[in-house]
């Protein structure tokens, strides 16, 4: 176990003359504040350490190594919010939604033309670096994709998709309808230049996450008529989570079946209660499920997780021969750079 404090404060009352609520009193105060500043520096100690982001619910998980118990997960997760609003916890700690992030928002050059100078002809002297002529694609039999359930996988797996340049996309409920076309419309792409098209998969265990196979295939054939493709032949490969893995490495269950939209599948009400996939799930795991999101704490497996499912339909060294076929047309590019400049001289 690590060796880092990490115990929630509480707010206790004092022996006598408590206020109501929980609230601390004057004589509780300060320690509760040196409590809260001493749990707010361990979370910035362990983010200085973390290669990637994490959102407010996977730092509950990230917690859980430093004896975070499953029933504070809740209470975890609002302190760090809290904190975040307060200036206590910084306000990037947590992964950015990019579905929210301003556009048009200003770019603005170094003030010194000197200094601008320099770092343009530094780009021209290495933009070769940046040329990319041809699709890393165009050499494989297979097209590959990416879709996760949580922010926090999208995260995590990210660098090991970027040298594979495998497209990775949050996929949390397939509300936005353009972004589920723009993936069609990339799968009809490279179908018409004979591809074989997959979608690899990494989601919650749940009765949801195991049965998503048919519900992105049925999702996807909703808009075949707006796009103009079917997913009749679309690879889907769910590779996580799953229960071997989970216990492997002793995730976290949690014990409901609660849903996003409200309700709990395990309750008779619920309008998909008496369906078969539900109805399979509990009767094979119980009502309980793993989140998506516990992968943080053991980031390195989730990582080679997810490099053995790309390695199932890339070969490892395809990067590598990707980038020895940019080599020449590189080359080729910094000889006109060269003629060109010299034409200025």
């Amino acid at each position: 176990m690590k060796t880092l404090d990490l115990a929630i404060p509480k707010r206790r009352n004092a022996r006598l003359g408590g206020t109501a609520r929980g609230r601390p009193t004057l004589d509780d105060l300060p320690r509760y504040e040196a409590e809260l500043t001493a749990w707010c520096d361990g979370i910035k100690q362990i983010r200085s350490s973390l290669d990637f982001e994490v959102s407010s619910r996977g730092w509950c998980y990230v917690l859980e190594e430093y004896d975070l118990s499953k029933s504070d997960f809740g209470t975890a997760q609002k302190l760090i919010n809290d904190c975040r609003k307060d200036g206590r916890l910084p306000l990037d700690i947590c992964c950015e939604d990019t579905r929210r992030v301003a556009a048009h928002l200003e770019d603005l050059d170094d003030d010194d033309p000197e200094v601008r100078a320099q770092e343009i002809l530094d780009y021209v002297n290495r933009a070769e670096n940046s040329y990319y002529p041809h699709s890393f694609w165009q050499a494989q039999d297979t097209y590959v994709e990416m879709a996760v359930e949580k922010i926090d996988l999208k995260s995590l797996f990210s660098i090991v998709c970027q040298p594979f340049h495998i497209p990775i996309t949050n996929i949390a409920g397939w509300n936005d309808l353009n972004s589920r076309a723009a993936m069609m419309k990339r799968f009809a792409h490279w179908e018409d230049q004979g591809k074989r098209c997959v979608l690899l998969y990494c989601g919650d265990h749940d009765p949801g996450g195991l049965h998503i196979t048919n519900f992105i295939r049925s999702n996807m054939a909703d808009l075949s008529r707006a796009v103009g493709w079917s997913p009749e032949n679309l690879v889907i490969n769910r590779f996580g989570l799953n229960v071997s893995f989970i216990n492997r490495h002793r995730l976290t269950w949690i014990d409901n079946l609660d849903t996003a939209k409200g309700g709990s599948l395990d309750d008779p009400s619920h309008n998909d209660h008496y369906k078969e996939y539900v109805q399979s799930y509990i009767e094979q795991f119980g009502v309980r499920k793993v989140e998506a999101n516990a992968l943080v704490s053991r980031p390195a497996a989730g990582r080679k997780l997810c490099r053995d499912a790309i390695l199932r339909y890339l070969p490892a060294n395809a990067p590598d021969i990707y980038q020895s076929t940019l080599q020449l047309p590189r080359q080729k590019l910094r000889a006109e750079i060269k003629r060109l400049l010299k034409e200025f001289e």
